[in-house]
């Protein structure tokens, strides 16, 4: 599957003044900013990060890939908006950005025999979250797209092209379908204005709680400590025609939201009291929907 997304190179100078321990002043901007620990990220791996609001509600997610003395970041955000956007946050900072999305090419390949192809092509191993760069090709192994075994393969434009003509694509709905199924959330669909990431099973595998302060942080942790939240993210079957954005209802109380459609599945937010297993469910509109189950996210079945 070819992957739009935005690339962006991060990189910048050694303090005189360590802040807040960290010495490079571009790896300390995105520690403070991004919802992962960019600080321990060691070289050659990468994390999943999101960028919040003061109130823990999402904006950006980021893939970020360390190469040591500078990072990647893969964004579904438009490069030169969060360039110039960061370019405001870093105020006296060392920290420069280079927009690299015209020059790479993303195409992320998944299924039973991803991994045999790496080893043919390539003559790699590659362990999870972490990446190679051989022959000017990155390679990263990347369960967190779709929510199955895969690998992130980005580079310039010649590379790739040589690459795809020998890899079977499918359509964007197909790959929508396979990352509802999987329950990956999606920024914009699950991943918005209104709901926290703690609300989806993604908070494992995007936020670090020892890491320190960074925007949102204090929200994120006051309910993160307080147990589980009131509502999670589910996946249902669809009985009747679903949209997404549709209430979910129960004698007339909002209960829930659908927030993804795809085919005969659906993802949404639904209060914990309400999901059993099996049971239908309607929205606003009178449709019917039954549930599968809370989501949630494993490698380990992938």
């Amino acid at each position: 599957m070819k992957l739009n997304r935005g690339k962006i190179k991060v990189y910048g100078k050694k303090s005189k003044l360590a802040i807040k321990g960290i010495a490079e002043e571009h790896k300390a901007f995105l520690h403070n900013l991004l919802t992962n620990n960019i600080n321990n990220l060691q070289p050659f791996k990468l994390n999943y990060n999101l960028r919040l609001k003061g109130n823990g509600h999402p904006i950006d997610e980021f893939f970020v890939y360390n190469f040591g003395d500078y990072f990647l970041l893969d964004t579904n955000a438009d490069s030169q908006k969060i360039i110039e956007e960061f370019s405001k946050l870093k105020l006296s900072m060392q920290v420069f950005f280079e927009d690299l999305t015209q020059n790479l090419e993303h195409i992320y390949i998944f299924g039973e025999n991803s991994t045999d192809f790496i080893k043919e092509k390539f003559n790699l191993e590659i362990n999870s979250f972490e990446f190679k760069y051989k022959d000017n090709v990155l390679i990263a192994k990347n369960f967190l797209r779709v929510g199955e075994e895969g690998y992130d393969i980005i580079a310039h434009s010649e590379e790739i092209k040589k690459l795809m003509n020998e890899l079977n694509f499918i359509s964007e709905e197909e790959f929508e379908y396979i990352r509802v199924k999987n329950c990956i959330p999606r920024v914009g669909k699950e991943l918005k204005e209104g709901y926290l990431p703690l609300e989806t099973p993604i908070y494992k595998y995007a936020i670090s709680f020892n890491k320190g302060c960074y925007v949102g942080q204090e929200a994120i942790a006051r309910v993160y400590f307080r147990g589980k939240t009131p509502r999670t993210l589910v996946k249902f079957e669809n009985i009747d025609n679903i949209q997404e954005g549709e209430k979910l209802v129960l004698n007339d109380k909002k209960i829930g939201e659908i927030t993804s459609v795809c085919k005969d599945l659906s993802l949404g937010y639904l209060l914990r009291t309400f999901i059993k297993a099996e049971q239908e469910i309607t929205t606003e509109q009178g449709k019917k929907l039954k549930i599968i189950g809370e989501c949630s996210i494993d490698e380990k079945n992938t």
